[in-house]
């Protein structure tokens, strides 16, 4: 059973600056749920609150019953959190399939002795690994780039590499920032098809921090809208879009 997000008034706090400022919202099970906003509205300092890179000054994240306000990612990533980067964190010289069987690490048992033995029943489980990382490389039309190097790949391919590994970790909680970063028109409308995919073949709840909103309105079930530290609304896209507050942060003006 996929448990629900719930993100309760989150406070960050940078000496003087408050980054975010009592910050509440909720990811359905299974849904997608966008988190959107201005420039510096909070959105990434939310998001890496979230994942553990930021602790927070006050408030908490729970996913079900567990509390993972202050929890290391490495720990997030066992409890079936995955996160794909802006900037895609991957190491440029290996292989498609080596980068994402890094996402199978946080899964995997038995210490360097035995690794290093071969014993047999590791040997197994890194087959079947090796197998599903595979799986994960041909749901996202990168299985024909299995033994490229990441450094020889198109921008739209290594987004895609990022996302294969963060769903490597086999996550009921994926996290994207910016997926559509850098892309063009026809590269996002792809992408925004695989993530519909990911969420509908998968089950998985997907949070995304992303600008470009023609992507969020197209495919998110709701949407978390902050402005300067706040949540100023909260609501399905098309509530969302109407929302005063939401279009004089975004525009500068009052609506209509």
């Amino acid at each position: 059973m996929i448990p629900e997000l719930r993100v309760e008034h989150l406070t960050l706090r940078f000496g003087g600056l408050t980054a975010l400022d009592d910050v509440s919202f909720t990811v359905a099970p299974g849904s997608l749920h966008a988190l959107i906003g201005p420039n510096g509205a909070g959105k990434s300092s939310c998001f890496n609150v979230i994942s553990g890179l930021y602790r927070a000054s006050e408030g908490r994240v729970l996913l079900g019953d567990k509390e993972l306000t202050g929890m290391r990612p490495h720990k997030m990533a066992k409890l079936g959190i995955g996160r794909a980067f802006q900037n895609a964190a991957l190491s440029p010289g290996s292989t498609v399939l080596d980068n994402v069987m890094l996402g199978r690490h946080a899964l995997t048992r038995g210490g360097f002795l035995e690794c290093a033995l071969r014993a047999p029943w590791t040997v197994r489980a890194a087959r079947k690994h090796t197998e599903r990382a595979k799986e994960i490389c041909d749901f996202l039309g990168i299985g024909r780039l299995l033994h490229t190097p990441v450094a020889a790949l198109p921008y739209g391919e290594v987004k895609r590499v990022d996302i294969a590994r963060a769903l490597a970790v086999e996550p009921v909680l994926l996290l994207l920032d910016e997926p559509a970063a850098g892309m063009n028109a026809a590269e996002t409308a792809d992408l925004a098809a695989t993530i519909h995919d990911v969420r509908d073949e998968l089950g998985i709840s997907i949070l995304l921090v992303e600008h470009d909103m023609g992507l969020v309105m197209g495919i998110a079930d709701r949407v978390t809208v902050l402005d300067f530290g706040r949540c100023i609304a909260d609501g399905p896209p098309a509530e969302v879009q109407r929302n005063p507050e939401v279009i004089k942060a975004y525009l500068g003006t009052e609506a209509a």
